[in-house]
């Protein structure tokens, strides 16, 4: 048993998400020994160096920050070595090596944004809205050789709004996930913490353990109940108006803000990132879309319409659908 607070931690992370994780510890007094996150990189119009939010974040309060090109490189698993932390915390990172993720003697946990087993993968927000999920999570996990399967620490459940987008769900659950971490640490310090393995799922029913000897058809039904949460690519943001309009609009809100679900306009790249559900049959071809050329964009479905409310043409600015239907002459 040991104080949290004099626990020697290395904390890995990149984007603003795991900001949020690292001022908690900050804030609850922990040691934080170093940060390691990604490399500056170019960007913008003056393909400027550019920090990640982490990195700020460290700066601004004094923390030693590494910045490794390569995870496996000898000279930055000797500074590694030579931190002799208890503890490493991983949100939102790069995917680690044996040799990094097994250094300290406590182990490397993860925080992760779904109620693990489910949505394992790069994208679990997005995913579990898109796939229209009413209620999400945050995991913390100690980290093994496959992605997202280590032994689950603590979770914690919340509500999805049937309109809630990517965006706001991701700010919610920053700081779900950081409150999680706190009682995670707290927990692995005092003793009072224990390790359980992630469940598999067989015949919709969850199982601690998977039982040996399982036939194909019953594998098949656990990768089958499994849902996964892999990179979004360009296919998974281009609009299917062939399906319903529920689906239509999960999609939506699901890749809002980033990347952002499309679809063309009179040949023109259309985003769109706010829509609503109108109920009835739609009778134009699915894709066809009608407007008064003042309150209302509405694409059909097939079993109705999604009404644009926020928007983004290509070349122009993000706006709400009335101003942008007061220059329209489509």
């Amino acid at each position: 048993m040991k104080d949290f607070q004099s626990l020697r931690i290395i904390f890995m992370g990149t984007p603003e998400f795991a900001v949020a994780s690292l001022d908690a510890l900050v804030k609850a007094g922990c040691n934080i020994v170093a940060v390691v996150t990604a490399p500056d990189k170019p960007a913008g119009r003056g393909m400027q160096l550019q920090q990640s939010a982490v990195k700020k974040y460290a700066v601004e309060n004094n923390l030693t920050v590494l910045q490794p090109e390569k995870l496996k490189r000898q000279d930055f698993i000797a500074a590694l070595q030579s931190l002799h932390a208890d503890l490493q915390i991983v949100v939102a990172f790069r995917m680690l090596p044996e040799v990094v993720w097994n250094m300290p003697p406590m182990g490397t946990i993860n925080v992760h944004g779904s109620l693990l087993p489910q949505y394992r993968g790069a994208a679990p927000i997005n995913w579990a809205i898109i796939n229209g999920e009413k209620e999400t999570g945050v995991t913390t996990f100690k980290l093994k050789h496959e992605i997202d399967t280590g032994d689950i620490l603590l979770q914690e459940s919340f509500a999805i709004g049937e309109n809630e987008t990517a965006g706001e769900v991701h700010d919610r659950m920053k700081v779900t996930g950081a409150n999680l971490l706190i009682k995670t640490v707290m927990g692995l310090a005092d003793g009072s913490l224990k390790e359980k393995p992630q469940a598999s799922i067989v015949n919709n029913e969850l199982c601690i353990k998977e039982p040996e000897n399982l036939n194909n058809h019953s594998q098949l039904t656990i990768n089958n109940s499994l849902k996964h949460a892999p990179k979004i690519f360009t296919d998974t943001c281009r609009i299917d108006f062939n399906k319903t309009a529920i689906e239509v609009h999960n999609l939506i809100r699901g890749l809002s803000p980033f990347p952002g679900a499309f679809t063309t306009l009179n040949g023109k790249t259309l985003k769109i990132y706010r829509s609503q559900v109108l109920p009835g049959a739609a009778a134009p071809p699915p894709g066809q879309y009608e407007t008064d050329h003042k309150t209302y964009l509405k694409f059909a479905c097939t079993n109705g319409y999604i009404a644009v409310t926020e928007l983004q043409l290509e070349g122009k600015k993000k706006i709400a659908v009335e101003e942008f239907l007061k220059g329209f002459r489509g």
